[in-house]
């Protein structure tokens, strides 16, 4: 066993106040994430709306907030029109993004009924397609969305059996614009400008509205920070918000590496917090734009890639894309990456795990039969559950190893969230693939008497996973010899893991 790995909690020292959006989620017209996702008349579960029970349970367990639609790639070629009014009479179209037919038998009404049945605490998070489309559509959008009535288009909502407006107060201007892979790709100053006219006119509408604009689609594109400075020089005074898109994946057997992607996703949010506040002091401006991480997860990119290269373009309906399926060392991984959001939550006040069902998803279906939790579930669930309150300032001293990628990386990860009751939740993870690492926590100037719970999810088989046919395959278990004693902490995480320590 290494040396402990060691940090002070003090409630005088603080990085933010959690906002609830930090665990928002995503649905996109990608696969099976909406049909025979969240979406299958005739199952079992089905409710008269053809929502599944099943996974309408699992997304309340989860603890899923925000939940952006329609994508996503998807959104740079979609119709808003053709996913309202009766059903049966909506067109058929081709989906350029992901190579498929969309039948649009799920549209903005279905999804608006959607969230009500998940609960109040899911939030509309609506992308308008500024690809193929531009000002004119969004306000369309905004003004069928949400005004009350007595307009030609709000009329149409209310005749479509929609009488209450939906009252969509977050608005992504467009998806991956910096992307050549999208429809209706453009340059930064193209992006900038389009974004800006469509974010004052939507203000015009409604001057309340929350509006994010796009950024770099990940750090390695070319164009990174340039892309976000140009945009935001046309945009500042305008948007709430910039986006970031971060996927890790495991590449040639590298794993060390992999267990520290959280390294480059820390790295991408402090360049883009410095990019934001460099533009905003070119303009002696006081305000301060927040990032909205509005796609994050583990993905098997280079797979998918391979896949698809090899897939026949006969336009198939629902297929089955991008259905990772998820290890132990997958979700250790994305629960380092949760942490990540976590520590940077003065800043980071808006997040989508992407997405929510069947695609790269912590919750897997199968049409006609069961669905049932990834291992990514259990990181997401526990932290969006225990991660509510004021994120601790937490400077790590730990054991180091080595990586290919990022050099020497701590064996630790960790932050710590303090409850409005004054409990304390330490979330770490132990990057080791071989050893148990000594944990010690110093608490100072907080009443904390006991350690209500030592959760951690590990396995000795650090590929097991959840499947149809083994369903309950993985999910934490409780860590019994875990102390607090004379205000220190004291544990031992497991090799490779995830550990949720809650004291009272």
């Amino acid at each position: 066993m290494s040396r402990p790995a060691r940090f002070t909690l003090d409630p005088a020292f603080t990085v933010g106040t959690v906002d609830p959006r930090l665990f928002g989620s995503f649905v996109e017209h990608l696969g099976r994430c909406v049909y025979t996702g969240i979406y299958e008349p005739g199952h079992p579960t089905a409710d008269e709306a053809g929502l599944r029970g099943d996974v309408l349970d699992l997304v309340r367990e989860l603890g899923a907030t925000t939940l952006r639609y329609p994508g996503g790639n998807f959104v740079s070629g979609y119709k808003w029109e053709d996913g309202v009014g009766p059903a049966d009479e909506r067109p058929r179209r081709l989906d350029l993004a992901w190579r498929s037919t969309e039948t649009n038998e799920f549209g903005l009404s279905e999804y608006i009924a959607f969230l009500k049945k998940v609960g109040p605490q899911a939030e509309p998070m609506m992308a308008v397609n500024l690809g193929t489309r531009g000002v004119a559509e969004a306000l369309e959008l905004q003004e069928y969305a949400n005004h009350p009535a007595g307009t030609e288009l709000s009329e149409r909502r209310i005749a479509h059996g929609d009488k209450e407006p939906f009252g969509i107060r977050l608005w992504c201007l467009g998806n991956e614009m910096d992307g050549p892979w999208q429809t209706g790709h453009k340059t930064a100053e193209e992006y900038g400008r389009l974004a800006a006219e469509t974010a004052r006119a939507m203000r015009q509408m409604d001057p309340g509205v929350e509006l994010v604009a796009c950024g770099s689609s990940s750090r390695a594109m070319e164009t990174f920070a340039s892309w976000e400075a140009t945009v935001l020089a046309e945009t500042y005074d305008l948007v709430d918000y910039v986006s970031l898109h971060a996927y890790y994946e495991e590449i040639d057997g590298d794993r060390d590496s992999f267990l520290a992607s959280a390294v480059d996703m820390e790295t991408f949010i402090e360049a883009v917090v410095a990019t934001c506040d460099h533009v905003g002091a070119r303009l002696k401006s006081t305000k301060k734009i927040n990032l909205s991480f509005d796609e994050w997860n583990v993905w098997y990119q280079r797979r998918f890639a391979a896949e698809s290269a090899a897939a026949p373009l006969d336009w198939p309906e629902a297929p089955r894309l991008l259905e990772d399926s998820y290890s132990v060392t997958d979700a250790v991984v994305f629960g380092s990456l949760m942490i990540a959001l976590l520590r940077h939550a003065d800043r980071v006040t808006v997040a989508c795990l992407a997405q929510l069902v069947n695609v790269i998803a912590p919750i897997m279906t199968e049409p006609g039969g069961p669905a049932w939790r990834q291992t990514t579930f259990f990181p997401f669930a526990q932290a969006a559950q225990y991660g509510r309150g004021q994120v601790l300032d937490v400077r790590i001293d730990s054991p180091t190893y080595g990586t290919q990628a990022y050099g020497e990386v701590p064996l630790l990860h960790a932050t710590a969230v303090r409850g409005d009751d004054g409990s304390v939740t330490v979330f770490a993870v132990n990057r080791s693939q071989n050893d148990a690492l000594p944990l010690e926590v110093a608490l100072h100037g907080m009443e904390l008497r006991e350690v209500v719970e030592h959760s951690a999810l590990s396995d000795e088989d650090p590929e097991a996973r959840n499947t149809l046919d083994e369903p309950e395959r993985v999910a934490p278990h409780t860590v019994a010899a875990t102390t607090l004693h004379n205000g220190v902490l004291s544990a031992a995480l497991e090799p490779l893991s995830w550990n949720v320590i809650r004291l009272a």
